[in-house]
């Protein structure tokens, strides 16, 4: 515990107290000044110097006043007048860069509830960013922050969750970050690519197989059902199971019970539940395609991932961190009208759409410059046909996943993709997700 001098027995009481919290928590006068911080604050964003009388909004945002006298919410001012504990969620100034924390204000009172301190409670979010990072949700406008705000909430229960949005809105790097911001985050998320798969290789990928179950079981195999116990079990496009899995599925998650194929051994697995799809589940129980139990059993946190076109504003800094992955050993550089561009575009796959075009931009581009006549011909749907490429200068395995983007960014469904494209669902989804 660290503090600065102080005569006040309860202040001394209070500061070690933050070190029964389990996340960075800081002790701030209603001056803003920064009192005192826990051992897990010193961890998770670096030791203050207490005596220089530093205050939360200089040292979190790098403010000279208070947030609410910068344009963002302040919990201390809020809580200053409802005098209960106020929550918001801040980009904070960490030594990671700018990140995503769930910041939640205790209002501490004297016997005579007189305002004493503020107890602070800073919890970063999991993959999730405010700066151009890899393998994080990235954003800043106000859509995204409400559904990163859910995602921090509902992370910390354990209730299952469905995640619902159109197809590229990144629902699996959001069930990660529910996942991570949860007490199992230190045991696997496992997960399952529900479409394509029929009755059997469903329930033998679920629940696993003993040797001798079916031609061609040579050994056991333990099912992701095992492999998640303890942990969360993320089922992608969930609402393709087949129909006779679902009473499988919905006895599983009723009774935590299961029974690997071919097996008299009845099993156990303890894990949390997160589900994604692009189709309306509802819809889906009104035509009787989908299981109205297994629907109500699933669906007790849902959750809208927006999509691009409902935060235009994120574009930007998303374009950045997808072109630095595409091509890490590269500084590109997206000038001014091709942001606008890329803004401006309805993306009916989008993130996995915004993230072809580029790639396909840093093909075309002969420098490290990337202009708005460039977007232009990358958002051209006949893109393949109509630009002239030295295929001498492209291996196989760039051509056939630049060949396999083109059909996502065209048909927008992956089991469509896929028959075109003359392979299964699993193939089209693990060779989209080759590194």
């Amino acid at each position: 515990m660290d503090i600065i001098q102080s005569d006040s027995g309860s202040q001394r009481n209070l500061s070690a107290m933050l070190e029964g919290y389990d996340c960075p928590a800081i002790l701030v006068s209603a001056n803003y000044e920064i009192l005192a911080y826990n051992s897990e604050y010193r961890d998770a964003f670096g030791a203050l110097e207490l005596d220089q009388q530093p205050s939360c909004f200089s040292v979190s945002h790098g403010y000279d006043v208070p947030c609410d006298q910068a344009g963002e919410s302040c919990p201390l001012s809020a809580a200053l007048l409802s005098k209960r504990k106020e929550r918001v969620l801040h980009i904070h100034q960490t030594p990671h860069g700018k990140e995503h924390v769930d910041v939640e204000m205790l209002p501490i009172f004297d016997d005579q509830q007189q305002l004493l301190f503020f107890v602070e409670l800073l919890r970063p979010i999991p993959l999730a960013s405010g700066n151009v990072t890899d393998q994080k949700m990235i954003g800043r406008s106000p859509a995204f922050l409400k559904m990163l705000e859910v995602i921090s909430r509902v992370g910390q229960s354990d209730v299952s969750v469905v995640l619902k949005g159109e197809s590229g809105t990144g629902k699996e790097l959001a069930a990660r970050a529910i996942h991570m911001a949860s007490a199992r985050s230190g045991n696997p998320m496992v997960t399952l690519e529900c479409s394509g798969l029929t009755d059997s290789l469903f329930e033998s990928e679920l629940f696993g197989h003993v040797k001798g179950a079916f031609t061609g079981a040579q050994f056991n195999k333990p099912g992701l059902i095992e492999q998640a116990d303890g942990g969360t079990l993320f089922l992608d496009e969930v609402a393709d199971i087949p129909m006779p899995m679902q009473v499988k599925l919905l006895r599983l998650l009723e009774t935590g019970t299961y029974r690997p194929v071919g097996s008299a051994e009845i099993k156990n697995s303890n894990f949390r539940l997160i589900c994604a799809s692009h189709k309306n589940l509802a819809e889906m129980v009104d035509q009787a395609s989908f299981r109205q139990d297994l629907f109500y059993r699933i669906n007790v946190f849902p959750i809208h991932l927006p999509s691009l076109a409902e935060r235009r504003d994120d574009i930007p800094a998303i374009a950045k961190s997808l072109i630095h992955r595409i091509s890490p050993d590269q500084t590109w550089q997206l000038t001014p009208s091709a942001m606008r561009r890329l803004s401006s575009w309805n993306y009916k796959g989008n993130i996995r759409e915004l993230r072809n075009v580029l790639a396909r931009a840093t093909v075309l581009a002969e420098a490290e410059v990337i202009d708005q006549d460039i977007i232009d011909k990358c958002f051209d749907i006949d893109f393949q046909a109509n630009v002239n490429i030295e295929l001498d200068k492209v291996d196989l395995k760039t051509s056939e996943l630049a060949y396999l983007q083109n059909l996502m960014t065209t048909y927008g469904d992956k089991v469509k993709a896929a028959q075109v494209a003359g392979i299964s669902v699993r193939s089209l989804y693990r060779k989209l997700n080759q590194r």
